[in-house]
């Protein structure tokens, strides 16, 4: 790799110069759009994110079984979400998360 230093550099390369370091910098834009992408990276769903999903209570109520069978959530979680599903009903965990939210939120579709 050829060593410069910055004066050289941005003499030899005013363009690529303003560029990388003006205001208007579309390595810039790239570089918000990337994190914005990147908003989900290793993102993984709780108990809430299957609950949000669901239609209807039957369907919260088989979910909030099989995480607990599967040992992902507490035999005491799972009663505390039970009995808030039970009182408020299933939107009082969030509004339903519809196909493609993540795409949506992370701004790509």
């Amino acid at each position: 790799m050829v060593e410069t230093n910055k004066d050289e550099f941005r003499r030899k390369c005013p363009n690529l110069w303003n560029e990388i370091h003006g205001q208007n910098s579309t390595l810039k834009d790239l570089k918000i759009e990337e994190m914005q992408i990147d908003k989900f990276r290793g993102h993984t769903p709780n108990a809430i994110d299957y609950l949000r999903r669901c239609e209807r209570n039957e369907e919260a109520e088989r979910t909030i079984s099989y995480l607990l069978k599967k040992g992902e959530i507490t035999p005491e979680y799972a009663k505390k979400l039970c009995r808030q599903l039970k009182e408020k009903g299933i939107r009082s965990f969030g509004p339903k998360k519809e196909d493609g939210y993540y795409l949506k939120e992370a701004g790509i579709e």
